[in-house]
């Protein structure tokens, strides 16, 4: 069952929070908050901290703010497979709907095993050009997350070259209007460099490979404006050859109960996670945008 977390948690995204509010009142004593763009086109907020789905940035950028605003966004995550448990705390900052700055703390709990790992990470994103729906090319953006393990103890144990890492990034998303069943439907490709081992929970690098390109993609239908039913495939490089590692793949539900509000559920299939096979569950995330 989804549960609120632990009170650590909860300082690490009131300290988030707290962040992005002040570098938005450092940055914005002219322009107004987020609120004008359409909802639902800031995504949610995935894993590692970025606006998109749950598994994969996209190349929107969180919150609803446009050109001359700045908006706020903080989340809260669960998700539970067979012998593990990650809880996420994040919150990112959207600067005039051009560059998305996030942190997020992942926090995997090692029920089988024992013990715990996390890892901060660190992100950006710049807007290149387009727009999700009106532009034919759609919205294209780049970005890098810089990850930072707390205790790199047990992946060194495992293999992993090192205890931090950067991952960088190319996405592109695009809606099309009406398109199936008169609905519309939202596109994402995300291109991803990286020699992370479980996203980086187990470390960076080893034995069997370092940095590779990897591809990652979502589709989504909006049964109602507010409504988004889709799936998501993330590739996976596999660089220990003690710890096999799979590709991840989501089926995920995301409703908007307005600009401010929205709830994300997912089925998970992770695959083998350290030697422990066919993990599969449930992800349930809540986000605040402001």
């Amino acid at each position: 069952m989804f549960s609120p977390p632990s009170s650590p948690f909860r300082h690490s995204l009131s300290r988030c929070l707290a962040f992005c509010l002040a570098v938005s009142l450092a940055l914005a004593s002219a322009p107004s908050f987020a609120g004008s763009r359409i909802l639902g086109t800031g995504g949610v907020s995935a894993i590692e901290g970025a606006a998109g789905g749950g598994l994969s940035p996209w190349a929107v950028l969180a919150s609803t703010a446009s050109e001359r605003e700045i908006g706020v966004t903080a989340a809260t995550t669960r998700a539970w497979v067979d012998d593990y448990r990650l809880t996420v705390t994040g919150a990112s900052l959207n600067i005039y709907d051009r560059i998305e700055v996030s942190v997020a703390r992942q926090t995997l709990d090692l029920e089988t095993l024992g013990g715990e790992l996390g890892q901060d990470i660190y992100g950006a994103k710049v807007r290149l050009f387009g727009d999700v729906l009106y532009h034919p090319w759609g919205i294209w953006s780049v970005g890098a997350q810089h990850k930072r393990l707390v205790d790199g103890a047990i992946p060194t144990a495992l293999g992993a070259d090192e205890t931090s890492g950067t991952d960088v990034y190319l996405s592109a998303s695009k809606l099309l209007f009406s398109a199936v069943a008169g609905r519309n439907v939202l596109l994402n490709a995300t291109l991803r460099n990286t020699d992370a081992n479980q996203g980086g929970l187990i470390g960076f690098g080893g034995d069997q490979g370092s940095r590779s390109w990897v591809a990652e993609g979502s589709v989504g239908i909006f049964i109602t404006p507010q409504w988004i039913i889709g799936a998501e495939y993330r590739q996976k490089p596999d660089n220990l050859s003690v710890a096999e590692e799979h590709d991840w793949q989501s089926l995920y539900s995301a409703y908007f109960f307005n600009k401010h509000l929205s709830l994300t559920g997912a089925w998970l299939d992770l695959g083998d996670i350290a030697g422990l096979p066919s993990q599969r569950g449930g992800y349930l995330s809540l986000q605040a945008a402001f």
